[in-house]
Protein backbone atom coordinates (compact mmCIF):
# COMPACT_ATOMS: atom_id res chain seq x y z
CA UNK A 1 0.00 0.00 0.00
CA UNK A 2 3.03 2.30 -0.22
CA UNK A 3 1.60 3.93 -3.33
CA UNK A 4 -1.01 5.78 -1.24
CA UNK A 5 -0.28 9.50 -1.15
CA UNK A 6 1.03 10.99 2.14
CA UNK A 7 -1.28 12.98 4.36
CA UNK A 8 -1.79 16.67 3.71
CA UNK A 9 -4.10 19.07 5.46
CA UNK A 10 -7.50 19.21 3.78
CA UNK A 11 -10.21 21.87 4.18
CA UNK A 12 -12.77 19.32 5.38
CA UNK A 13 -14.90 18.88 8.47
CA UNK A 14 -12.04 16.89 9.98
CA UNK A 15 -8.27 17.08 9.68
CA UNK A 16 -5.70 14.63 10.99
CA UNK A 17 -2.88 17.12 10.66
CA UNK A 18 -4.27 19.52 13.28
CA UNK A 19 -3.56 17.21 16.21
CA UNK A 20 -1.76 14.02 15.24
CA UNK A 21 -1.39 12.83 18.83
CA UNK A 22 -5.15 12.95 19.28
CA UNK A 23 -5.77 10.88 16.13
CA UNK A 24 -3.17 8.28 17.03
CA UNK A 25 -5.82 6.91 19.40
CA UNK A 26 -7.43 3.90 17.60
CA UNK A 27 -10.99 4.86 18.60
CA UNK A 28 -10.56 8.33 17.08
CA UNK A 29 -9.07 6.93 13.88
CA UNK A 30 -11.92 4.42 13.68
CA UNK A 31 -14.36 7.30 13.90
CA UNK A 32 -12.54 9.13 11.09
CA UNK A 33 -12.71 6.03 8.89
CA UNK A 34 -16.45 5.71 9.48
CA UNK A 35 -16.95 9.38 8.54
CA UNK A 36 -14.94 9.15 5.32
CA UNK A 37 -17.16 9.76 2.31
CA UNK A 38 -14.54 9.88 -0.44
CA UNK A 39 -11.69 7.65 -1.57
CA UNK A 40 -9.28 10.57 -1.18
CA UNK A 41 -10.03 10.94 2.53
CA UNK A 42 -9.81 7.19 3.04
CA UNK A 43 -6.44 7.03 1.28
CA UNK A 44 -5.13 9.80 3.53
CA UNK A 45 -6.18 7.95 6.66
CA UNK A 46 -4.73 4.71 5.32
CA UNK A 47 -1.43 6.43 4.61
CA UNK A 48 -1.44 7.85 8.13
CA UNK A 49 -1.86 4.34 9.57
CA UNK A 50 1.04 3.01 7.53
CA UNK A 51 3.34 5.89 8.52
CA UNK A 52 2.56 5.35 12.21
CA UNK A 53 2.78 1.54 12.25
CA UNK A 54 -0.97 0.97 12.69
CA UNK A 55 -1.66 -0.87 9.45
CA UNK A 56 -2.05 -4.21 11.27
CA UNK A 57 -4.44 -2.93 13.93
CA UNK A 58 -7.41 -5.38 13.66
CA UNK A 59 -10.24 -2.89 14.29
CA UNK A 60 -8.80 -0.20 12.00
CA UNK A 61 -7.98 -2.78 9.34
CA UNK A 62 -11.54 -4.11 9.55
CA UNK A 63 -13.08 -0.65 9.21
CA UNK A 64 -10.81 0.26 6.30
CA UNK A 65 -11.78 -2.95 4.53
CA UNK A 66 -15.48 -2.15 4.88
CA UNK A 67 -15.10 1.48 3.87
CA UNK A 68 -13.11 0.70 0.72
CA UNK A 69 -15.83 -1.76 -0.35
CA UNK A 70 -18.60 0.75 0.31
CA UNK A 71 -16.81 3.22 -1.99
CA UNK A 72 -16.47 0.59 -4.73
CA UNK A 73 -12.75 -0.18 -4.26
CA UNK A 74 -13.06 -3.90 -3.60
CA UNK A 75 -9.49 -4.54 -4.77
CA UNK A 76 -8.18 -2.50 -1.81
CA UNK A 77 -10.43 -4.46 0.53
CA UNK A 78 -9.09 -7.75 -0.82
CA UNK A 79 -5.51 -6.52 -0.39
CA UNK A 80 -6.21 -5.68 3.26
CA UNK A 81 -8.00 -8.99 3.80
CA UNK A 82 -5.10 -11.00 2.36
CA UNK A 83 -2.70 -9.28 4.79
CA UNK A 84 -4.88 -10.13 7.80
CA UNK A 85 -3.53 -12.90 10.02
CA UNK A 86 -6.16 -15.56 10.71
CA UNK A 87 -9.23 -13.55 9.68
CA UNK A 88 -12.23 -14.26 11.89
CA UNK A 89 -15.94 -14.47 11.01
CA UNK A 90 -16.30 -10.68 11.03
CA UNK A 91 -13.53 -10.18 8.48
CA UNK A 92 -14.95 -12.90 6.24
CA UNK A 93 -18.44 -11.44 6.51
CA UNK A 94 -17.11 -7.98 5.67
CA UNK A 95 -15.24 -9.13 2.56
CA UNK A 96 -18.25 -11.16 1.40
CA UNK A 97 -20.53 -8.18 1.98
CA UNK A 98 -18.15 -5.92 0.05
CA UNK A 99 -18.33 -8.15 -2.99
CA UNK A 100 -22.11 -8.55 -2.76
CA UNK A 101 -22.85 -4.80 -2.67
CA UNK A 102 -20.61 -4.34 -5.71
CA UNK A 103 -22.35 -7.07 -7.69
CA UNK A 104 -19.40 -9.50 -7.55
CA UNK A 105 -21.48 -12.50 -6.59
CA UNK A 106 -19.21 -15.28 -7.79
CA UNK A 107 -16.28 -13.86 -5.83
CA UNK A 108 -18.48 -13.50 -2.74
CA UNK A 109 -19.32 -17.20 -2.90
CA UNK A 110 -15.63 -17.97 -3.38
CA UNK A 111 -14.78 -16.25 -0.08
CA UNK A 112 -17.60 -18.14 1.64
CA UNK A 113 -16.15 -21.45 0.45
CA UNK A 114 -12.69 -20.31 1.57
CA UNK A 115 -14.14 -19.44 4.96
CA UNK A 116 -15.54 -22.94 5.40
CA UNK A 117 -12.26 -24.46 4.25
CA UNK A 118 -10.45 -22.46 6.93
CA UNK A 119 -12.83 -23.89 9.57
CA UNK A 120 -14.30 -20.46 10.33
CA UNK A 121 -17.96 -20.94 11.26
CA UNK A 122 -20.34 -18.43 9.66
CA UNK A 123 -22.92 -16.61 11.73
CA UNK A 124 -26.43 -15.45 10.84
CA UNK A 125 -25.20 -12.20 9.31
CA UNK A 126 -22.71 -14.09 7.13
CA UNK A 127 -25.47 -16.36 5.81
CA UNK A 128 -27.94 -13.53 5.21
CA UNK A 129 -25.21 -11.64 3.35
CA UNK A 130 -23.92 -14.41 1.10
CA UNK A 131 -27.47 -15.53 0.24
CA UNK A 132 -27.86 -12.25 -1.65
CA UNK A 133 -25.23 -13.55 -4.07
CA UNK A 134 -26.94 -16.90 -4.60
CA UNK A 135 -28.92 -18.40 -7.44
CA UNK A 136 -31.72 -20.82 -6.63
CA UNK A 137 -29.36 -23.80 -6.74
CA UNK A 138 -26.63 -22.35 -4.56
CA UNK A 139 -29.34 -20.92 -2.31
CA UNK A 140 -30.71 -24.41 -1.65
CA UNK A 141 -27.24 -25.57 -0.62
CA UNK A 142 -26.87 -22.68 1.80
CA UNK A 143 -30.39 -23.30 3.09
CA UNK A 144 -29.23 -26.75 4.15
CA UNK A 145 -26.14 -25.22 5.72
CA UNK A 146 -28.26 -22.72 7.67
CA UNK A 147 -30.39 -25.59 8.97
CA UNK A 148 -27.26 -27.51 10.00
CA UNK A 149 -25.94 -24.45 11.87
CA UNK A 150 -29.35 -23.97 13.57
CA UNK A 151 -29.69 -20.41 12.28
CA UNK A 152 -32.40 -21.07 9.68
CA UNK A 153 -35.03 -19.42 11.88
CA UNK A 154 -33.05 -16.19 12.29
CA UNK A 155 -35.13 -13.34 10.90
CA UNK A 156 -32.38 -12.05 8.62
CA UNK A 157 -31.49 -15.51 7.34
CA UNK A 158 -35.13 -16.45 6.76
CA UNK A 159 -35.74 -13.16 4.93
CA UNK A 160 -32.70 -13.76 2.73
CA UNK A 161 -33.90 -17.29 1.93
CA UNK A 162 -37.34 -15.99 0.96
CA UNK A 163 -35.62 -13.52 -1.33
CA UNK A 164 -33.44 -16.23 -2.96
CA UNK A 165 -36.37 -18.50 -3.74
CA UNK A 166 -38.58 -15.60 -4.86
CA UNK A 167 -35.90 -14.18 -7.17
CA UNK A 168 -35.42 -17.64 -8.67
CA UNK A 169 -39.12 -17.95 -9.48
CA UNK A 170 -39.83 -20.63 -6.84
CA UNK A 171 -42.60 -18.67 -5.17
CA UNK A 172 -44.08 -21.82 -3.61
CA UNK A 173 -40.93 -22.49 -1.54
CA UNK A 174 -40.57 -18.80 -0.81
CA UNK A 175 -44.15 -18.62 0.49
CA UNK A 176 -43.68 -21.71 2.69
CA UNK A 177 -40.73 -20.06 4.38
CA UNK A 178 -42.51 -16.72 4.54
CA UNK A 179 -45.60 -18.19 6.23
CA UNK A 180 -43.48 -19.76 9.00
CA UNK A 181 -41.87 -16.46 9.93
CA UNK A 182 -43.20 -15.28 13.32
CA UNK A 183 -42.63 -11.66 12.30
CA UNK A 184 -42.97 -10.41 8.75
CA UNK A 185 -40.85 -7.30 8.41
CA UNK A 186 -40.78 -4.79 5.56
CA UNK A 187 -37.85 -6.54 3.86
CA UNK A 188 -39.40 -10.03 3.89
CA UNK A 189 -42.75 -8.69 2.69
CA UNK A 190 -41.07 -6.80 -0.15
CA UNK A 191 -39.08 -9.91 -1.10
CA UNK A 192 -42.26 -11.97 -1.30
CA UNK A 193 -44.11 -9.29 -3.26
CA UNK A 194 -41.15 -9.07 -5.66
CA UNK A 195 -41.25 -12.82 -6.22
CA UNK A 196 -44.94 -12.79 -7.00
CA UNK A 197 -44.67 -9.72 -9.24
CA UNK A 198 -41.75 -11.09 -11.27
CA UNK A 199 -43.59 -14.39 -11.69
CA UNK A 200 -46.65 -12.57 -13.01
CA UNK A 201 -48.77 -13.29 -9.92
CA UNK A 202 -49.62 -9.62 -9.46
CA UNK A 203 -52.92 -10.31 -7.68
CA UNK A 204 -51.15 -12.33 -4.95
CA UNK A 205 -48.54 -9.59 -4.75
CA UNK A 206 -51.26 -6.96 -4.35
CA UNK A 207 -52.92 -8.90 -1.51
CA UNK A 208 -49.66 -8.83 0.46
CA UNK A 209 -49.06 -5.20 -0.51
CA UNK A 210 -52.50 -4.09 0.71
CA UNK A 211 -51.95 -5.86 4.02
CA UNK A 212 -48.71 -4.03 4.84
CA UNK A 213 -48.70 -1.70 7.84
CA UNK A 214 -45.85 0.35 6.41
CA UNK A 215 -44.51 0.75 2.89
CA UNK A 216 -41.31 2.25 1.59
CA UNK A 217 -40.54 3.42 -1.93
CA UNK A 218 -39.06 0.02 -2.86
CA UNK A 219 -42.25 -1.98 -2.27
CA UNK A 220 -44.33 0.68 -4.07
CA UNK A 221 -41.93 0.42 -7.02
CA UNK A 222 -42.13 -3.38 -7.09
CA UNK A 223 -45.92 -3.32 -7.20
CA UNK A 224 -46.15 -0.53 -9.79
CA UNK A 225 -43.54 -2.20 -12.00
CA UNK A 226 -45.27 -5.58 -11.59
CA UNK A 227 -48.44 -4.14 -13.09
CA UNK A 228 -46.51 -2.34 -15.83
CA UNK A 229 -44.51 -5.42 -16.83
CA UNK A 230 -47.47 -7.80 -16.94
CA UNK A 231 -49.93 -6.01 -19.16
CA UNK A 232 -51.84 -4.03 -16.54
CA UNK A 233 -50.51 -0.51 -17.10
CA UNK A 234 -53.69 1.30 -16.07
CA UNK A 235 -53.51 -0.30 -12.62
CA UNK A 236 -49.86 0.78 -12.43
CA UNK A 237 -50.89 4.39 -13.02
CA UNK A 238 -53.73 4.21 -10.48
CA UNK A 239 -51.32 2.81 -7.87
CA UNK A 240 -48.78 5.53 -8.67
CA UNK A 241 -51.41 8.18 -7.96
CA UNK A 242 -52.08 6.49 -4.61
CA UNK A 243 -48.36 6.58 -3.89
CA UNK A 244 -48.25 10.31 -4.56
CA UNK A 245 -51.22 10.85 -2.25
CA UNK A 246 -49.31 9.01 0.50
CA UNK A 247 -46.70 11.79 0.23
CA UNK A 248 -43.91 9.28 -0.38
CA UNK A 249 -41.37 10.73 -2.79
CA UNK A 250 -40.84 8.57 -5.91
CA UNK A 251 -37.33 7.83 -7.16
CA UNK A 252 -35.87 7.09 -10.57
CA UNK A 253 -37.03 3.45 -10.50
CA UNK A 254 -40.58 4.63 -9.84
CA UNK A 255 -40.50 6.97 -12.80
CA UNK A 256 -39.11 4.32 -15.15
CA UNK A 257 -41.99 1.98 -14.26
CA UNK A 258 -44.59 4.75 -14.60
CA UNK A 259 -43.21 5.88 -17.97
CA UNK A 260 -43.43 2.29 -19.21
CA UNK A 261 -47.08 2.17 -18.13
CA UNK A 262 -47.80 5.54 -19.78
CA UNK A 263 -46.33 4.30 -23.05
CA UNK A 264 -48.38 1.11 -23.01
CA UNK A 265 -51.75 2.87 -22.70
CA UNK A 266 -50.76 6.02 -24.59
CA UNK A 267 -51.23 8.20 -21.51
CA UNK A 268 -49.45 11.24 -22.91
CA UNK A 269 -50.73 13.69 -20.28
CA UNK A 270 -49.53 11.46 -17.44
CA UNK A 271 -46.20 10.96 -19.20
CA UNK A 272 -45.77 14.70 -19.63
CA UNK A 273 -46.52 15.18 -15.95
CA UNK A 274 -43.77 12.68 -15.05
CA UNK A 275 -41.36 14.52 -17.37
CA UNK A 276 -42.26 17.81 -15.70
CA UNK A 277 -41.86 16.27 -12.24
CA UNK A 278 -38.38 15.06 -13.14
CA UNK A 279 -37.43 18.57 -14.23
CA UNK A 280 -38.95 20.30 -11.19
CA UNK A 281 -37.14 17.96 -8.82
CA UNK A 282 -33.78 18.48 -10.52
CA UNK A 283 -33.56 14.84 -11.57
CA UNK A 284 -30.91 14.56 -14.27
CA UNK A 285 -32.08 13.09 -17.57
CA UNK A 286 -29.47 10.37 -17.90
CA UNK A 287 -29.41 7.83 -20.72
CA UNK A 288 -31.73 5.41 -18.89
CA UNK A 289 -34.37 8.00 -17.97
CA UNK A 290 -34.00 9.65 -21.37
CA UNK A 291 -34.55 6.35 -23.17
CA UNK A 292 -37.69 5.73 -21.10
CA UNK A 293 -38.99 9.21 -21.97
CA UNK A 294 -38.24 8.72 -25.68
CA UNK A 295 -40.01 5.36 -25.60
CA UNK A 296 -43.03 6.86 -23.82
CA UNK A 297 -43.36 9.84 -26.16
CA UNK A 298 -42.89 7.63 -29.22
CA UNK A 299 -45.56 5.17 -28.10
CA UNK A 300 -47.90 8.08 -27.32
CA UNK A 301 -47.44 9.41 -30.85
CA UNK A 302 -45.51 12.55 -29.93
CA UNK A 303 -42.36 12.21 -32.00
CA UNK A 304 -41.56 15.91 -31.61
CA UNK A 305 -41.23 15.52 -27.83
CA UNK A 306 -39.25 12.31 -28.28
CA UNK A 307 -36.79 14.15 -30.53
CA UNK A 308 -36.44 17.01 -28.00
CA UNK A 309 -35.57 14.53 -25.25
CA UNK A 310 -33.10 12.74 -27.52
CA UNK A 311 -31.34 16.00 -28.37
CA UNK A 312 -31.13 16.97 -24.69
CA UNK A 313 -29.35 13.77 -23.58
CA UNK A 314 -25.68 14.64 -23.15
CA UNK A 315 -24.15 11.19 -22.70
CA UNK A 316 -25.84 9.11 -25.38
CA UNK A 317 -25.15 5.37 -25.21
CA UNK A 318 -25.86 2.71 -27.81
CA UNK A 319 -29.47 2.48 -26.63
CA UNK A 320 -30.22 6.11 -27.51
CA UNK A 321 -28.01 5.98 -30.56
CA UNK A 322 -24.35 6.25 -31.43
CA UNK A 323 -23.76 3.20 -33.61
CA UNK A 324 -26.42 0.96 -35.13
CA UNK A 325 -27.11 -2.18 -33.12
CA UNK A 326 -29.39 -5.15 -33.72
CA UNK A 327 -32.16 -3.14 -32.01
CA UNK A 328 -31.57 -0.25 -34.42
CA UNK A 329 -32.13 -2.54 -37.37
CA UNK A 330 -35.35 -3.91 -35.88
CA UNK A 331 -36.71 -0.36 -35.83
CA UNK A 332 -35.57 0.42 -39.37
CA UNK A 333 -36.88 -2.85 -40.81
CA UNK A 334 -40.21 -2.31 -39.04
CA UNK A 335 -40.41 1.13 -40.67
CA UNK A 336 -39.80 -0.47 -44.07
CA UNK A 337 -42.63 -2.92 -43.38
CA UNK A 338 -45.07 -0.12 -42.56
CA UNK A 339 -44.05 1.81 -45.66
CA UNK A 340 -44.00 -1.21 -48.00
CA UNK A 341 -40.34 -0.64 -48.93
CA UNK A 342 -39.43 -4.17 -50.00
CA UNK A 343 -36.17 -3.56 -51.90
CA UNK A 344 -34.92 -1.12 -49.22
CA UNK A 345 -35.74 -3.67 -46.55
CA UNK A 346 -33.76 -6.40 -48.30
CA UNK A 347 -30.81 -4.02 -48.70
CA UNK A 348 -30.80 -3.18 -44.98
CA UNK A 349 -31.23 -6.82 -43.99
CA UNK A 350 -28.21 -7.81 -46.08
CA UNK A 351 -26.20 -4.79 -44.87
CA UNK A 352 -26.50 -5.89 -41.24
CA UNK A 353 -24.03 -8.75 -41.62
CA UNK A 354 -21.98 -7.52 -44.59
CA UNK A 355 -21.23 -3.99 -43.36
CA UNK A 356 -21.80 -4.02 -39.58
CA UNK A 357 -21.07 -7.65 -38.73
CA UNK A 358 -24.45 -8.05 -37.00
CA UNK A 359 -25.89 -11.55 -37.31
CA UNK A 360 -29.65 -11.31 -38.00
CA UNK A 361 -31.76 -12.63 -35.12
CA UNK A 362 -35.22 -14.11 -35.15
CA UNK A 363 -36.65 -10.60 -34.65
CA UNK A 364 -35.04 -9.38 -37.87
CA UNK A 365 -36.42 -12.34 -39.78
CA UNK A 366 -39.79 -11.47 -38.28
CA UNK A 367 -39.55 -7.93 -39.64
CA UNK A 368 -38.70 -9.24 -43.09
CA UNK A 369 -41.55 -11.77 -43.05
CA UNK A 370 -43.91 -8.97 -42.03
CA UNK A 371 -42.56 -6.70 -44.80
CA UNK A 372 -42.87 -9.36 -47.50
CA UNK A 373 -46.23 -10.62 -46.26
CA UNK A 374 -47.81 -7.17 -46.11
CA UNK A 375 -46.53 -6.45 -49.61
CA UNK A 376 -48.25 -9.61 -50.88
CA UNK A 377 -45.04 -11.51 -51.54
CA UNK A 378 -46.29 -14.56 -49.62
CA UNK A 379 -44.23 -17.17 -51.44
CA UNK A 380 -41.05 -15.15 -50.85
CA UNK A 381 -41.95 -14.80 -47.15
CA UNK A 382 -42.75 -18.52 -46.91
CA UNK A 383 -39.37 -19.47 -48.39
CA UNK A 384 -37.59 -17.13 -45.96
CA UNK A 385 -39.28 -18.75 -42.95
CA UNK A 386 -38.47 -22.24 -44.25
CA UNK A 387 -34.81 -21.22 -44.75
CA UNK A 388 -34.46 -20.68 -41.00
CA UNK A 389 -35.37 -24.34 -40.42
CA UNK A 390 -35.90 -25.58 -36.88
CA UNK A 391 -35.05 -22.16 -35.42
CA UNK A 392 -38.22 -20.59 -36.85
CA UNK A 393 -40.49 -19.87 -33.89
CA UNK A 394 -44.32 -19.67 -33.77
CA UNK A 395 -44.24 -15.86 -33.99
CA UNK A 396 -42.72 -16.02 -37.48
CA UNK A 397 -45.33 -18.50 -38.64
CA UNK A 398 -48.03 -16.40 -37.01
CA UNK A 399 -46.80 -13.31 -38.87
CA UNK A 400 -46.95 -15.21 -42.14
CA UNK A 401 -50.41 -16.50 -41.25
CA UNK A 402 -51.54 -12.93 -40.67
CA UNK A 403 -50.34 -12.06 -44.16
CA UNK A 404 -52.37 -14.99 -45.53
CA UNK A 405 -55.43 -13.50 -43.82
CA UNK A 406 -54.71 -10.08 -45.29
CA UNK A 407 -54.46 -11.50 -48.81
CA UNK A 408 -57.08 -14.28 -48.30
CA UNK A 409 -54.65 -17.07 -49.18
CA UNK A 410 -56.48 -20.08 -47.70
CA UNK A 411 -54.20 -22.74 -49.20
CA UNK A 412 -50.99 -21.40 -47.64
CA UNK A 413 -52.82 -20.55 -44.42
CA UNK A 414 -54.01 -24.14 -43.99
CA UNK A 415 -50.51 -25.44 -44.73
CA UNK A 416 -49.02 -23.24 -41.98
CA UNK A 417 -51.68 -24.16 -39.42
CA UNK A 418 -51.16 -27.86 -40.11
CA UNK A 419 -47.42 -27.37 -39.59
CA UNK A 420 -47.97 -25.60 -36.24
CA UNK A 421 -50.56 -28.12 -35.01
CA UNK A 422 -48.29 -31.09 -35.83
CA UNK A 423 -45.52 -29.56 -33.70
CA UNK A 424 -47.73 -28.40 -30.84
CA UNK A 425 -46.91 -24.76 -31.56
CA UNK A 426 -50.44 -23.49 -32.21
CA UNK A 427 -51.84 -20.79 -29.91
CA UNK A 428 -55.00 -18.70 -29.75
CA UNK A 429 -53.73 -16.44 -32.52
CA UNK A 430 -53.20 -19.43 -34.83
CA UNK A 431 -56.81 -20.54 -34.58
CA UNK A 432 -58.22 -17.02 -34.75
CA UNK A 433 -56.21 -16.08 -37.83
CA UNK A 434 -57.21 -19.17 -39.79
CA UNK A 435 -60.81 -18.72 -38.63
CA UNK A 436 -60.66 -15.16 -39.95
CA UNK A 437 -59.18 -16.34 -43.25
CA UNK A 438 -62.09 -18.74 -43.65
CA UNK A 439 -64.61 -16.06 -42.65
CA UNK A 440 -63.20 -13.51 -45.10
CA UNK A 441 -63.62 -16.09 -47.86
CA UNK A 442 -67.15 -17.00 -46.69
CA UNK A 443 -66.10 -20.50 -45.66
CA UNK A 444 -68.32 -20.75 -42.57
CA UNK A 445 -67.73 -24.50 -42.21
CA UNK A 446 -64.04 -23.75 -41.80
CA UNK A 447 -64.86 -21.08 -39.22
CA UNK A 448 -67.00 -23.52 -37.23
CA UNK A 449 -64.26 -26.14 -37.36
CA UNK A 450 -61.66 -23.69 -36.02
CA UNK A 451 -63.92 -22.52 -33.21
CA UNK A 452 -64.61 -26.11 -32.22
CA UNK A 453 -60.87 -26.80 -32.10
CA UNK A 454 -60.35 -23.69 -29.96
CA UNK A 455 -63.04 -24.82 -27.53
CA UNK A 456 -61.63 -28.32 -27.38
CA UNK A 457 -58.13 -26.99 -26.70
CA UNK A 458 -59.34 -24.51 -24.07
CA UNK A 459 -58.06 -21.59 -26.15
CA UNK A 460 -59.78 -18.23 -25.68
CA UNK A 461 -59.66 -15.28 -28.05
CA UNK A 462 -58.13 -12.11 -26.65
CA UNK A 463 -60.91 -9.52 -26.32
CA UNK A 464 -60.48 -6.17 -28.07
CA UNK A 465 -59.90 -3.29 -25.66
CA UNK A 466 -59.46 0.43 -26.38
CA UNK A 467 -58.40 3.18 -24.01
CA UNK A 468 -58.43 6.97 -24.09
CA UNK A 469 -56.85 9.41 -21.64
CA UNK A 470 -58.84 12.39 -20.40
CA UNK A 471 -57.61 14.71 -17.63
CA UNK A 472 -54.77 12.35 -16.66
CA UNK A 473 -57.16 9.42 -16.25
CA UNK A 474 -57.22 6.42 -18.57
CA UNK A 475 -60.66 5.07 -19.53
CA UNK A 476 -60.88 1.56 -20.98
CA UNK A 477 -63.64 0.11 -23.17
CA UNK A 478 -64.54 -3.36 -24.46
CA UNK A 479 -66.89 -3.94 -27.40
CA UNK A 480 -70.52 -3.10 -26.49
CA UNK A 481 -69.28 -1.94 -23.08
CA UNK A 482 -71.98 -0.58 -20.74
CA UNK A 483 -69.91 -0.34 -17.55
CA UNK A 484 -68.71 3.24 -17.86
CA UNK A 485 -70.36 5.82 -15.60
CA UNK A 486 -71.19 7.96 -18.65
CA UNK A 487 -72.48 5.12 -20.85
CA UNK A 488 -75.77 6.91 -21.63
CA UNK A 489 -73.89 9.94 -22.97
CA UNK A 490 -71.40 7.74 -24.84
CA UNK A 491 -74.13 5.85 -26.68
CA UNK A 492 -75.91 9.13 -27.35
CA UNK A 493 -72.75 10.37 -29.07
CA UNK A 494 -72.57 7.11 -31.03
CA UNK A 495 -76.01 7.85 -32.44
CA UNK A 496 -74.84 11.34 -33.44
CA UNK A 497 -71.73 9.86 -35.09
CA UNK A 498 -73.87 7.39 -37.06
CA UNK A 499 -76.02 10.30 -38.25
CA UNK A 500 -72.96 12.28 -39.36
CA UNK A 501 -71.60 9.26 -41.23
CA UNK A 502 -74.87 8.63 -43.09
CA UNK A 503 -75.14 12.32 -44.02
CA UNK A 504 -71.71 12.01 -45.61
CA UNK A 505 -72.73 8.90 -47.58
CA UNK A 506 -70.73 6.41 -45.52
CA UNK A 507 -71.62 2.73 -45.89
CA UNK A 508 -70.48 0.32 -43.19
CA UNK A 509 -67.77 -2.12 -44.27
CA UNK A 510 -69.65 -5.18 -43.09
CA UNK A 511 -67.12 -7.52 -44.68
CA UNK A 512 -64.99 -6.70 -41.62
CA UNK A 513 -67.47 -8.69 -39.48
CA UNK A 514 -66.28 -12.26 -39.54
CA UNK A 515 -69.53 -13.82 -38.34
CA UNK A 516 -72.25 -15.58 -40.30
CA UNK A 517 -75.04 -13.10 -39.52
CA UNK A 518 -77.28 -10.71 -41.50
CA UNK A 519 -76.17 -7.35 -42.85
CA UNK A 520 -78.16 -5.28 -40.35
CA UNK A 521 -76.75 -7.32 -37.47
CA UNK A 522 -73.27 -6.81 -38.84
CA UNK A 523 -73.83 -3.04 -38.90
CA UNK A 524 -74.96 -3.03 -35.25
CA UNK A 525 -71.98 -5.21 -34.36
CA UNK A 526 -69.58 -2.70 -35.94
CA UNK A 527 -71.20 0.31 -34.26
CA UNK A 528 -70.16 -0.79 -30.77
CA UNK A 529 -66.51 -1.70 -31.41
CA UNK A 530 -64.31 -0.64 -28.50
CA UNK A 531 -62.41 2.04 -30.45
CA UNK A 532 -65.69 3.73 -31.44
CA UNK A 533 -66.81 3.81 -27.80
CA UNK A 534 -63.45 5.35 -26.88
CA UNK A 535 -63.84 7.91 -29.67
CA UNK A 536 -67.36 8.80 -28.54
CA UNK A 537 -66.15 9.27 -24.97
CA UNK A 538 -63.30 11.46 -26.22
CA UNK A 539 -65.74 13.64 -28.17
CA UNK A 540 -68.03 14.26 -25.16
CA UNK A 541 -65.17 14.71 -22.68
CA UNK A 542 -62.81 17.14 -24.43
CA UNK A 543 -63.12 20.62 -25.91
CA UNK A 544 -63.76 21.07 -29.66
CA UNK A 545 -60.51 21.03 -31.63
CA UNK A 546 -58.69 18.91 -29.04
CA UNK A 547 -56.70 15.93 -30.36
CA UNK A 548 -58.17 12.58 -29.31
CA UNK A 549 -55.68 9.76 -28.72
CA UNK A 550 -56.85 6.15 -28.59
CA UNK A 551 -54.88 2.97 -27.91
CA UNK A 552 -56.18 -0.46 -28.98
CA UNK A 553 -54.65 -3.81 -28.05
CA UNK A 554 -55.54 -5.44 -31.39
CA UNK A 555 -55.33 -4.45 -35.04
CA UNK A 556 -57.97 -1.86 -35.98
CA UNK A 557 -60.64 -3.22 -38.32
CA UNK A 558 -61.17 -1.61 -41.75
CA UNK A 559 -64.56 -0.16 -40.78
CA UNK A 560 -63.28 1.53 -37.62
CA UNK A 561 -60.30 2.86 -39.55
CA UNK A 562 -62.57 4.38 -42.18
CA UNK A 563 -64.83 5.87 -39.50
CA UNK A 564 -61.88 7.46 -37.68
CA UNK A 565 -60.81 9.17 -40.89
CA UNK A 566 -64.26 10.51 -41.73
CA UNK A 567 -65.01 11.68 -38.16
CA UNK A 568 -61.70 13.58 -38.18
CA UNK A 569 -62.96 15.48 -41.24
CA UNK A 570 -66.47 16.05 -39.91
CA UNK A 571 -65.37 17.31 -36.47
CA UNK A 572 -62.18 19.08 -37.53
CA UNK A 573 -60.30 17.07 -34.94
CA UNK A 574 -57.06 15.15 -35.16
CA UNK A 575 -57.61 11.54 -34.10
CA UNK A 576 -54.52 9.50 -33.25
CA UNK A 577 -54.95 5.79 -32.78
CA UNK A 578 -52.26 3.26 -31.89
CA UNK A 579 -53.22 -0.31 -32.62
CA UNK A 580 -51.14 -3.45 -32.27
CA UNK A 581 -49.24 -2.73 -35.49
CA UNK A 582 -48.75 1.01 -35.82
CA UNK A 583 -49.95 4.60 -35.32
CA UNK A 584 -52.78 6.08 -37.34
CA UNK A 585 -52.86 9.91 -37.44
CA UNK A 586 -56.22 10.85 -38.94
CA UNK A 587 -56.55 14.48 -40.07
CA UNK A 588 -59.20 15.98 -42.38
CA UNK A 589 -60.29 12.56 -43.63
CA UNK A 590 -56.83 11.16 -44.35
CA UNK A 591 -54.64 8.75 -42.36
CA UNK A 592 -50.87 8.81 -42.03
CA UNK A 593 -50.72 5.11 -42.92
CA UNK A 594 -52.02 5.82 -46.41
CA UNK A 595 -54.54 3.00 -45.80
CA UNK A 596 -51.64 0.54 -45.76
CA UNK A 597 -51.46 -1.26 -42.44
Amino acid sequence: MSSISPLVAQPTHFSISTNKNQYQQPENLALLIDKSKTTKHLNQIHAFLIRHGLESHPVLNFKLLRSYSSLGHVENSVSLFNRTQNPNVFFYTAIIHGHVINGLHEQALHFYVQMLAEKVEPNAFTLSTVLKACTSESGKALHSHAHKLSIESDTYVRTALVDVYARGGDVVSARKLFDTMPEKNLVSLTAMITGYAKNGDVDDARMLFDGMDERDVVCWNVMIDGYAQHGRPNEALILFRQMMKSRLKPNEATMLAVLSACGQVGALESGQWVHSYLGCNATSINAQVGTALIDMYSKCGSLEDAKLVFDAIKDKDAVVGLHPTDITFIGILSACAHAGLVSEGWDLFNTMKEKYGIQPKIEHYGCMVNLLGRAGKLDEAYELVKSIGINADPVLWGTLLGACRLHKNIVLGEKIVEFLLDRGLANSGTYVLLSNIYAAAGNWDGVARMRAMMKQSGVQKEPGCSSVEVNNEVHEFLAADMKHARSKEIYGMLEKMNGWLKENGYVSQTEAVLHNIGESEKERFLEVHSEKLALAFGLISTKPGTTIKIVKNLRVCPDCHAVMKLISKITGRKIVMRDRNRFHHCVDGLCSCGDYW
